[in-house]
């Protein structure tokens, strides 16, 4: 989760995100985005994003649309959705 969260870190180069957002891929750990830091280190966020590691992958790599994640069950989304949909706009 080291080298997502890293990757991450550099796509957001430059960029802001209000909010805080977990990308909680179950045993394989989180990658948390808040007050401008990426970590891996759990803690509550105004949104969740739950889904595997491969496609957390998939996602920041344009190869998953966040709209068909959510329709086919591979992303779910709690929490607050505007702030996700301030995601969707940076990815």
């Amino acid at each position: 989760m080291d080298e997502i969260a890293a990757g991450i870190e550099q796509g957001l180069n430059g960029k802001s995100f209000d909010g805080s957002l977990k990308f909680d891929c179950g045993n394989d750990g989180v990658v948390i985005l808040a007050d401008g830091a990426v970590l891996t280190a759990d803690q509550d966020t105004d949104c969740t994003l739950k889904l595997s590691r491969d496609n957390l992958v998939k996602l920041l790599k344009g190869k998953l649309n966040p709209m068909t994640g959510v329709m086919t069950g591979k992303l779910k989304i709690s929490g607050d959705m505007p702030t996700a949909l301030r995601l969707a706009k940076l990815l």
